[in-house]
């Protein structure tokens, strides 16, 4: 999917191409996925449908290639020198009104995802796995300042606790996500089951 999307992306400008996203998401938190139509992201960016078919597929790549473009950079590219410092440094990335946004439009897409085999597929190979990988490389730099044990069984489930603090916060306290509240969770769960 993504050698295939990177040709057909290769002509639009990247103006063009944030304008898109934005878009496209814009019209995630209006009406959700399953009402999103093609139609309806053509007549707000005033393209034309085939343009957006030929250069991203479908809804689904779409669709998940606008949450990535959302994503305020690259996790691994934050170096702070110390595992407690680069997993702040992500939280801080966002104020608490984005990730409020974002919580919600991910918890409109989780249900989405599950419905749709297409949608699943576009975001594990361009959300899920690069975002996993992306918390290896950090890990793997905890690792080698000898922050964290090689071994530590908890590695494997960083990504999960992370998530899950994003995910249900809103679900089991009814408040939304927020940078206090995340990096108190990193500093309670995360680091203590990673020994950090």
């Amino acid at each position: 999917m993504t050698d295939t999307a990177t040709a057909r992306r290769s002509r639009i400008t990247p103006e063009r191409e944030a304008e898109l996203y934005r878009a496209v998401l814009d019209l995630l938190r209006e009406v959700g996925y399953d009402a999103l139509t093609m139609d309806a992201v053509a007549a707000r960016t005033r393209s034309s449908k085939a343009t957006l078919y030929r250069q991203w597929g479908g809804k689904a790549e779409l669709v998940a290639k606008a949450m990535r473009f959302n994503k305020p950079g690259s996790i691994s590219d934050i170096d702070t020198g110390t595992l407690r410092g680069d997993f702040h440094a992500l939280v801080q990335r966002e104020d608490d009104c984005v990730m409020e946004q974002n919580s919600a439009l991910m918890r409109g897409l989780a249900m989405a995802v599950h419905g749709n085999p297409d949608l699943l597929k576009a975001f594990r190979e361009l959300l899920v796995e690069p975002e996993m990988e992306e918390f290896r490389r950090v890990l793997r730099r905890a690792i080698d300042r000898g922050e964290v044990r090689a071994d530590n069984p908890a590695i494997e489930y960083v990504v999960h606790m992370m998530l899950g603090a994003f995910a249900t916060r809103t679900l089991l306290d009814e408040l939304p996500p927020t940078q206090d509240f995340l990096t108190s969770y990193i500093d309670a769960v995360v680091l203590p089951a990673l020994g950090a």
